[in-house]
């Protein structure tokens, strides 16, 4: 078999694969033993009849075609591998330039690449410093709005109201029908539709009807209010006064945070502080990650694109499901088409994502990274608990056990990959921050405390036999 390889613009390979003759009449006569056993042939058995009986009855050009098709299924693999070719996804017989010996042209997507560059000479500071100022008493006050009684009433609204509103506009994004806008005494910025909204709606009573007028900025979430003036008719349709519970160990106990309100405190603050790391984290990496990809060199076929975009598709129609509401919907609300929607906003998702993986893949591989067995059972248990919590019953997985293990199995790879995603940013900071090993100093740094942790055991184990020398006196009351 001769195989000539090119690689060609796009990421793919074209491979032209040459079959010796004597390979191709093995395969020729495997398939008119094949044809013969699905096919009659008078005076012969199934798969009995000889090679020139099945030529003479189906003809040479269809044992030729069987005998490619087998040819391929058994050899696609060896022609990759003897090609040198990792292939990113299925290829295709494109096309069959002579029969006799067949000469076959196969296009092959290679899997994605990435060339980090000088990536051990980013530097980039963590600088958290923790939650603001009133972070925890903002928190607590949220706690108490949760737990709040709310009832009607007839005057107009005011800070500490909920309002039932209707909101019409020429736009369907911020289109309502009974929303309920909470008015804080400074508005958050999560705010719908904008920040602020919710004080047009102070001084206003049930059955009133305001236009409200607000311009949003050309850097807006939405695509579809990105710079625009939009002018929107909002209908009050109640006001609700609310009662919040006492600040005191009674509702500490509520929450189910502690017995106390300092309990409490500590609960929230613990909680804050965590969130506020982890919304910091969130934004250092994507900048982290951006520092890496302006110099890296990605090369991936648009097949990779494509699946990854099918993932991203998948995700959005879970949230969407948990909504009520389907894909083909969900187009039409935003007015557009699923080909534009791919377009336009599938694809940027799906890139960003397809080359973070890349990225931190590349990353795990080089510094060669691997899940410690504590950090995996952590995390898989983590995984475990929340699904429970979710209200997953492992009992009633259907398949029995079968259907358990198969479970398990999924929530170990997610786990893992879980895992190393942690350990490959974790390094990325370690870069960043000057704080650098390589894999060898790392492997030498493990090997240093395994020993030391031995020569604790081992010394623990000599002073054993004087702890027990000494037991029988304390316990025969000779030592007080």
């Amino acid at each position: 078999m001769k195989i000539e390889k090119l690689i060609e613009e796009g990421h793919q390979a074209k491979l032209i694969v040459e079959v010796e003759p004597e390979t191709m009449e093995q395969y020729k006569r495997r398939a008119a033993r094949k044809i013969s056993e699905r096919g009659k042939i008078p005076g012969f058995r199934p798969g009995k009849a000889p090679y020139h009986m099945v030529v003479l009855n189906y003809g040479e050009q269809a044992i030729v075609e069987q005998a490619i098709d087998l040819f391929v299924d058994a050899e696609y693999s060896n022609i990759l591998k003897e090609a040198d070719v990792n292939p990113g996804a299925s290829g295709s017989l494109e096309s069959i330039d002579s029969l006799e010996p067949p000469k076959m042209t196969f296009r092959v997507p290679l899997a994605p690449e990435v060339d980090l560059g000088d990536y051990l000479s980013i530097r980039m500071p963590y600088e958290w410093s923790g939650p603001e100022e009133g972070a925890v008493e903002k928190a607590i006050e949220d706690l108490r709005q949760m737990y709040a009684t709310t009832e009607n009433v007839e005057r107009e609204a005011q800070v500490g109201d909920y309002v039932l509103v209707d909101v019409k506009s020429e736009i369907s994004e911020v289109n309502r029908t009974g929303f309920a806008a909470f008015i804080r005494q400074e508005p958050r910025d999560t705010e719908w539709p904008y920040n602020g909204f919710s004080h047009e709606l102070i001084g206003m009573k049930p059955g009133d009807t305001k236009t409200v007028k607000h311009t949003f900025p050309d850097d807006w979430d939405v695509e579809e209010l990105k710079g625009k003036e939009v002018e929107m008719q909002v209908t009050v349709k109640t006001v609700r006064s609310v009662t919040l519970p006492e600040l005191d160990d009674e509702f500490a106990k509520m929450v189910g945070a502690g017995e106390t309100l300092e309990e409490l405190r500590k609960a929230v603050a613990k909680d804050v502080e965590a969130r506020s790391k982890a919304d910091y984290d969130d934004k250092y990496f994507v900048d982290l990650i951006e520092k890496v990809k302006e110099g890296a060199v990605f090369k991936y076929h648009e097949h990779s694109l494509e699946h990854e975009g099918e993932h991203v598709l998948e995700d959005l129609s879970r949230r969407l499901a948990q909504q009520g509401m389907d894909l083909e919907t969900y187009f039409k609300v935003r007015n557009t088409t699923r080909e534009q929607f791919i377009e336009e906003e599938v694809k940027p998702v799906a890139k960003k994502r397809l080359e973070r993986s890349l990225i931190l893949d590349e990353i795990v591989r080089r510094e060669k990274l691997e899940v410690d067995n504590a950090s995996l059972d952590a995390e898989f248990n983590n995984t475990l608990s929340a699904l429970s919590m979710q209200g997953l019953d492992l009992a009633k997985i259907r398949g029995g056990r079968k259907g358990q293990q198969q479970l398990a199995q999924a929530v170990a790879m997610e786990s893992a990959n879980r895992v190393l995603t942690r350990s490959a940013l974790d390094m990325l900071k370690s870069i960043a921050t000057g704080e650098y090993k390589t894999p060898e100093e790392r492997a030498a740094a493990k090997e240093e405390a395994a020993k030391a942790v031995e020569a604790e055991s081992a010394s623990g184990e000599e002073k054993a036999p004087e702890t027990e020398a000494a037991s029988p006196e304390t316990e025969s009351g000779e030592v007080s």
